[in-house]
Parts: C-alpha cells; structure tokens; sequence
C-alpha cells in the first residue's frame, strides 16, 4: 500500500455515535475535535498498482492474490493456453463431417459438439473421421472444435463405396460404440451405406438429441420414433445440437489408413464412379451457393461488378434497392424479402445494411463488407470490413486476380 490515509466513514460513524436515554444510542452531528483518524480504507488504485507486474511484449499483468509486499513477481513472458487432455477414454465416439471445401462448417461443428456430448457423458474421447489432405490450419481447427483423436481417411471423395468402406474400417478397429454424421446428402448416403456394410444399428434424419434419448420423425413426419438406447450409426438434422464451446482439446493420436485401405479395392460392381466435375457458381441457386458476392447501391458499373465475381468464383446476389432499380435479376436478391443465405462466405459491395437485408444473412458465417461509411450496419456485422469506394475495389480486385493468373501460368 502507498501508506495514505483516507477519511473513514465508519470510524466518523463510531465516533459520534454518544449514549442516550434509556440506554439508546443517539448520533452527534457537529463537528468532532477529540476524533482521531487511526482507520485506513482500501485503495482501489494503489492495490491495482501493487498487483500490477510486467508482462510479455512489454505488457502489464495483473496478478491477484499471488503478490506479497517487498516481493517481486515474476511472470512468463507467455502463458501456454490450457487445453483437455483425454488420455485413457472409457470409450471412444466418432464423427463423420463432410469437411466440404476442406473446411469445418457450422453443421460440421455441430457433429463434433454431439460426438462431444455423448463421450463426455461416458468419460470418453473424440475421434474425427478426416480426409488425409486435410490443410493443417483445419486440423489444428479441430481440436478447438472438441476432438481427440484423428483417423485419416484416403482421397477420392468422389467414391462413396470406397468413402463408407474406409469409414467402416475405422469404425471396427478403433472399437467406436457410436459414429454420427450429419444428415446432409454425403453424410446420409455414408452412413446408410456404412450401416449395411457393417450390420450396424441405424437412426436417421435425428431431430432431437440427448444422452436419454433421440427422436426421429416417422411415418410422413405425422409421429415420432423414440429410441432410449443411442444407435451404433446416428445422422443429426442441422441446428438440432450445439456446437462445442468449451476449452480446446489436446489431439493426442494420428492413425492413417494402411497401404490396403489407402488404395481401396478395385471397383466390381455395376456402378461406375466418374470424375466430379466442378458446377458453374452463377448456376447455382443462392440458397445452397457456398459463396456470395452481392451488389448494392454503392455499385454503379455492373459490367465490371459481373467480371469481379466471375474471377473469384463467386455466386451473384443483390440488395432489394438494386433489384428494385432493375440492375439485377429478382432471384438474386438477398434478405427476408428474397433469400435467406446459408453460405460459408458472403461479400457485400456497397450494402449499407438493411434490417431486412441483414436477416437474409444470419446464418451466413464469414462476411466481408466493402463500404465507405465505417458505421454502416453491414460494416458492423462483418468480419472483416473494406472502408473504401466500391468502384475503387472492383478494378482493384481485378487486377490482383490478373496477376495471380498471369504468376501461375508463368
């Protein structure tokens, strides 16, 4: 402490308080000339001082309740994150993402947070079922996502035989009680496929989930199954289990597929597989576009608008005053009175931000603004926000997509 004195209030208080009749207390409130000052009060700011030790980067730490005075404290220059460490699981529960675009998605999050609740219920771990390509940043993805373990799966996603004979590979020689996928429609058709290779126990199209029971609809949605015992193979609706929140896990093992499973089997069915063929984005309806770049009223040259989203490989959407003004199409309008995205990426060129604009983009998880009002409602919403004219980054952005061009065919 700094050793200052401050005025006490209780001990004023004390000391006019004087004897009365009948043995009351009665207070005098005049001045007090016998009074001495001997009480000390805390002092906020001297405590923040005296707690207050240097930290990493030339930052200041408060530590509480570990400093004494005279002591000197010393701090690490970086404090390691604390993280779950599951080392001997009773049990191990897997789940099956579809990991689209090599990325983890909302609903793919939401299959690890239902992986996570099962085995935490079971004192249990986490395994992933991910592609062996898998970009290192989204396994690292994975860990704050709830997972423990990783099983690599081969390439060639666009086999689902040999997909579901690699998942049911796993499955067996890791001794996983439950595998989840999400019912989307890779994930459904896996898991159907996984359940008849295996003789698994199935449940689908799973609406309500907890560790008691799960609820399927049945018989055209007109009643409900109820199953108390959790299924081998599950498939969960989308938005029906949060995603994991909690602190990241510590990824402690890595198995990769044998040179067997990492080739597959040769192909002896009636069905043949032919190569996947990437879809034109333009084409594609704006529900299920993974991303959208949108025009609003700060767009004026949209010649130059529709070349910036055919080189980023974007799917073309607009704000209503746009579609209003007849510049674009009806069926590309975003918001409540148009479509409701579902995209993984949105750009908004020149949209302020709408109440009805920014209701079509709820669910979208990754927003891009470019605007030149920093308070704009849409640079608000954004994750990350381009604070210039629209028509200054439109040429912009295409003469970075030139240059890359021209570096990669070099």
């Amino acid at each position: 402490m700094t050793g200052r004195i401050r005025r006490s209030p209780f001990a004023e208080r004390a000391a006019r308080r004087q004897p009365g009749q009948a043995g009351r207390l009665r207070y005098v409130m005049g001045g007090i000339s016998n009074h001495v000052m001997d009480g000390r009060r805390r002092d906020p700011r001297a405590e923040r001082a005296y707690h207050t030790v240097p930290g990493g980067a030339g930052r200041r730490r408060i530590v509480w309740g570990s400093a004494r005075a005279g002591a000197a404290v010393a701090v690490a220059a970086e404090v390691a994150p604390r993280m779950i460490r599951v080392e001997n699981p009773a049990m191990l529960v897997l789940a099956a993402p579809d990991f689209e675009d090599m990325r983890l998605s909302r609903f793919d999050r939401q299959i690890i947070g239902a992986a996570r609740l099962v085995a935490d219920g079971g004192k249990g771990a986490v395994g992933i079922l991910c592609p062996a390509d898998l970009p290192e940043e989204q396994q690292a993805a994975l860990a704050q996502a709830g997972a423990d373990r990783l099983f690599f799966l081969p390439p060639g996603q666009d086999n689902p035989d040999r997909q579901a004979r690699a998942v049911l590979h796993w499955f067996q020689q890791s001794g996983a009680a439950h595998i989840l996928f999400p019912e989307s429609p890779e994930g459904a058709d896996r898991a159907r496929r996984v359940t008849v290779a295996g003789g698994c126990s199935f449940m689908g199209a799973i609406q309500a989930f907890s560790l008691r029971a799960v609820i399927a609809p049945c018989h055209a949605m007109r009643r409900e199954r109820v199953v108390q015992v959790l299924p081998q193979v599950m498939t969960l609706e989308e938005d029906r289990v949060a995603a994991y929140a909690g602190l990241a896990h510590e990824i402690m093992g890595m198995d990769y597929p044998a040179d067997s499973e990492r080739k597959g089997p040769e192909q002896t069915g009636r069905v043949r597989f032919g190569d996947a063929v990437a879809g034109d984005p333009a084409s594609l309806p704006l529900g299920e576009a993974p991303f959208v770049v949108s025009a609003g009223n700060g767009v004026h040259d949209f010649t130059q608008f529709a070349a910036m989203v055919r080189v980023l490989g974007g799917t073309p959407g607009a704000s209503r005053v746009v579609c209003d003004a007849g510049h674009m199409p009806r069926q590309t309008q975003v918001g409540a009175s148009g479509t409701v995205l579902d995209a993984a990426c949105y750009l908004a060129v020149g949209i302020s931000g709408a109440p009805q604009h920014l209701q079509g983009i709820g669910r979208v998880e990754n927003i891009i603004a470019v605007n030149t009002d920093l308070h704009a409602a849409m640079v608000a919403r954004a994750s990350l926000a381009i604070i210039a004219d629209a028509q200054d980054v439109m040429p912009a952005v295409l003469r970075l997509a030139q240059q890359e061009g021209e570096q990669s065919c070099g």
